[in-house]
């Protein structure tokens, strides 16, 4: 069933919950060494779209400092829990298997030079990291499902902060700041790619930080639906969202501040998706462009008031927030 611009029936939200952490070490030569216990490492669960990501629960936890550790650690068969200790550089996009969790320590670790290519790849979260300076994308997922990325900083990318494309779906991106980008997030990579992406690339966003970022917030192609409510937009340079080729996508209780076109159909040379935008609260901003029909959300949640999302959001997404 599709749905036009009435307001969307909304249920209970998933309540977030703080886990338990175990931490493992390092040995001496720099390879991570696996924790006693198994506790769970990822904190909270996810709301939307990639309700069902788990990541590396039921594996061991391992800590690193370097990218050696870290590539091989990433990229390993089965579940396993890896905590980020510190700043790792990283020369090329680091490989990420399924069953994994990603989350760094404290406030500041994170990923420089480079960033995580998250291909072919099931069940995988990545939390409270900062992707910074990558000489490519900060998180690139392609043919990948149920993933969860969630109260990570990017900033200053060669190409996009996160990209999602090539017949992914199933994923939420929460509480996130971003700032010095331009292409942001990119849903859906190409207009010739309907054969894969038709039916696929749903995805929620939902209390994310834009933070003075040009454009792509996000770029969606062909996805139906795709829930963008509760994001904190500010200073955006060229436009928030475009729903282009075909996609459906929900704009809903978002905060717009000083963003002259927040969504619009169409982009470039791609052909107008659909959009409907409900609920949003604009301080010196414009309406943007809205038309057509989006597919039912699926799932149960409840928004924050969207005049309530610009103080919610800059106080509790990125890293050091969970």
């Amino acid at each position: 069933m599709r749905r036009t611009s009435a307001r969307f029936k909304l249920a209970s939200a998933v309540a977030v919950t703080a886990a338990a952490a175990t931490f493992g070490g390092i040995t001496a030569a720099g390879a991570a060494e696996p924790a006693a216990e198994n506790d769970i490492l990822a904190v909270g669960t996810p709301t939307g779209f990639g309700a069902a990501t788990t990541g590396g629960a039921g594996g061991d936890t391992v800590t690193v400092s370097d990218a050696d550790a870290f590539i091989e650690a990433a990229s390993s068969d089965g579940p396993l829990q890896i905590e980020v200790d510190g700043t790792i550089q990283l020369d090329d996009m680091a490989d990420v298997s399924s069953d994994k969790t990603i989350i760094g320590v404290g406030s500041g670790s994170g990923f420089d030079g480079s960033g995580l290519h998250v291909a072919d790849a099931d069940n995988v979260i990545i939390q409270n990291l900062v992707f910074a300076n990558s000489n490519d994308d900060g998180i690139n997922v392609q043919y990948s499902t149920n993933v969860w990325i969630d109260h990570n900083d990017f900033t200053n990318p060669n190409d996009g902060a996160l990209d999602i494309k090539r017949a992914s779906t199933d994923i939420t991106v929460s509480w996130n700041h971003t700032y010095d980008s331009d292409k942001n997030m990119l849903l859906g990579h190409d207009d010739d790619n309907a054969s894969e992406d038709v039916g696929r690339l749903n995805v929620t966003y939902h209390h994310n930080w834009f933070d003075g970022v040009n454009q792509r917030n996000p770029r969606v192609r062909f996805g139906d639906p795709v829930h963008v409510y509760n994001n904190y937009y500010n200073d955006i340079g060229s436009y928030g969202v475009a729903s282009t080729e075909d996609a459906g996508v929900l704009v809903e209780a978002n905060y717009f501040e000083n963003t002259d076109d927040p969504y619009h159909l169409g982009e470039g040379d791609s052909g107008p998706g659909s959009l409907v935008a409900v609920d949003n609260h604009y301080e010196s901003s414009s309406e943007g462009e809205t038309g057509g029909s989006v597919s039912d959300i699926p799932y149960s949640y409840t928004p924050d008031a969207a005049t309530d999302v610009k103080s919610i959001v800059t106080g509790g997404a990125g890293v050091g927030n969970i």
